[in-house]
């Protein structure tokens, strides 16, 4: 797989407080990576109009905001956030918010990404919340509801991205979180894996934030996962 391929395929989590904090972080990686994901904490200080700032300077940008609401309220958020151009925007993998979503970007390149089970819990977080199935069995569950409704991927951990591939096949995106290269701090995230082990199970795209935004030279930190997910080869 050319490093080009490749490097679209590495998703930066711009998960820091300020927006000049965030210009700094594309800024540093300017040629080397060109898709980003803003979540909450950037999204309320700027990061929407950031958004609409990186699509016009040709980036790709990955909209965490995990929609799940009445269908009505979340198709007309899906419909505004489809006229901002991002690629992808995720939203909790509830069957009906997700024929909803599905509806309402219909005709349009937005990809609607499925959120499994958050890579910081596990089973005793998900029985905590009151949940009768392990992580690995919820994840595998709404994983085949996602491809019934007909969203365009999946965002669920690298350690269940191969039977998560089996089910919806090679036509869907599957997105990992939580990757952390050897050595790298894993912080809040309990289900990790390495760039190249999630590429090998089947990864289409990964999101890696402070491995890369924490390091001292930020680009050499995103080569190096560049390299490493190329020499995993594709996905598959």
């Amino acid at each position: 797989m050319p490093h080009d391929d490749v490097a679209r395929r590495l998703i930066v989590g711009l998960d820091v407080p300020d927006l000049r904090t965030a210009q700094a972080v594309v800024h540093d990686l300017d040629g080397t990576v060109s898709f980003y994901k803003i979540g909450y904490q950037l999204a309320f200080a700027g990061g929407l109009a950031f958004a609409r700032e990186l699509v016009e300077a040709g980036k790709s940008v990955f909209l965490d905001m995990k929609l799940l609401d009445i269908d009505n309220t979340v198709a007309k958020g899906v419909e505004n956030i489809a006229r901002m151009g991002v690629t992808m925007l995720t939203l909790h993998a509830y069957p009906k918010a997700m024929k909803a979503a599905v509806e309402a970007a219909r005709g349009t390149p937005l990809c609607l990404l499925a959120v499994t089970v958050l890579t910081s819990m596990d089973e005793q977080d998900l029985i905590d919340a009151g949940y009768e199935y392990d992580p690995h069995t919820l994840v595998l569950r709404r994983a085949e509801q996602a491809r019934l409704a007909g969203m365009g991927g999946i965002v669920c951990s690298a350690s269940e991205a191969a039977a998560v591939r089996k089910i919806v096949g090679h036509d869907v995106a599957v997105v990992t979180p939580g990757i952390r290269p050897a050595g790298a701090d894993h912080g809040d995230q309990k289900r990790v894996v390495s760039p190249g082990d999630a590429i090998r199970a089947g990864a289409s795209h990964l999101v890696v934030a402070r491995p890369i935004i924490a390091a001292p030279d930020r680009r050499a930190a995103a080569q190096a996962i560049i390299a490493e997910m190329a020499e995993a080869g594709r996905p598959v």
